[in-house]
């Protein structure tokens, strides 16, 4: 009985002895850096504080920049749109590759006297439907631009284009097609065009030019009427 209670007695001593060396092997870290370290760190900290506020600077003033770019990209969209329309709406001149159709008298009817001082609105509205049917893409008659609401009729004896009389020929009919390819191809169907055929009937001829790189069609000059339609009013906020 003796012999183990000196045993454990022995064990709890040795267990403390280890456990005071160990703490005197491995004292307490502490901070020795001197006054003038810290300084130095703090200045590196700060330093690093000052360059990410600056890189946030950057970053704002380019997204501000991007937005800015964004806006004016949209109004710019809307300008070029806006071109666009006007000129799909036949509001502004256009040049391009074409050819051109010369309305003038029949040569017999010349050498006898007898001028021609008409055409009648049938024959301009069979040529148009025959340019259109071979892709024309723009066309004017006797300086008249064509859209899509013109009217050509007669009024008082005289064949009007959206109201503007035709009152001399010769007169030309200037044609605009995609490329110099289509306007080749034009030029040789209106060779044998059934309605250029048929201007004969009104002592009438009419001469297709070879295929011209630049041709110019005016704006057309008129009001466009707008029917069915109305602005939409906005509501409140603007929206």
């Amino acid at each position: 009985m003796k012999n183990w209670s000196f045993t454990i007695i022995a064990l709890v001593i040795g267990f403390m002895i280890a456990i005071q060396f160990q703490t005197v092997q491995e004292p307490v870290i502490r901070d020795t850096r001197d006054e003038w370290q810290l300084r130095e760190d703090l200045l590196k900290e700060k330093e690093l504080q000052s360059k990410l506020i600056k890189e946030i600077q950057s970053n704002e003033e380019k997204i501000a920049m991007y937005e800015t770019e964004r806006a004016q990209g949209k109004e710019q969209v809307l300008r070029e749109t806006l071109e666009e329309l006007k000129m799909e709406a036949g509001l502004t001149p256009i040049t391009g590759p074409g050819i051109i159709l010369t309305v003038e008298p029949d040569f017999a009817e010349i050498v006898l006297g007898q001028p021609v001082v008409s055409v009648s609105p049938e024959l301009l509205q069979r040529l148009l439907n025959e340019l259109n049917k071979y892709e024309a893409k723009y066309i004017s008659i006797d300086g008249n631009r064509i859209i899509n609401t013109t009217t050509i009729r007669d009024i008082n004896n005289e064949t009007t284009i959206d109201g503007q009389p035709i009152t001399e020929i010769p007169f030309e009919v200037k044609v605009i097609t995609e490329n110099m390819t289509k306007a080749g191809k034009l030029h040789n169907r209106m060779q044998v065009s059934k309605s250029v055929e048929e201007f004969f009937i009104d002592n009438l001829r009419v001469k297709v030019s070879n295929p011209i790189q630049e041709v110019t069609i005016p704006a057309y000059e008129n009001k466009i009427q707008v029917r069915f339609m109305e602005p939409i009013k906005a509501d409140k906020g603007g929206s």
